[in-house]
């Protein structure tokens, strides 16, 4: 009983964690920076 106990505790802050690092990662300024640079490449005028 007890091990289950832990166990969905484990499970639990596991998927917390998993879901922290994402967030992280998809907010982090060096991502944020790329995404605005193909968005500004999009928009550049290539008629030369």
């Amino acid at each position: 009983m007890i091990g289950s106990v832990y166990s969905f505790l484990f499970y639990g802050l596991s998927l917390t964690v998993i879901f922290a690092v994402i967030i992280f990662y998809y907010y982090s300024k060096k991502r944020k920076d790329a995404v605005e640079e193909a968005k500004y490449k999009m928009l550049d005028d290539d008629d030369d």
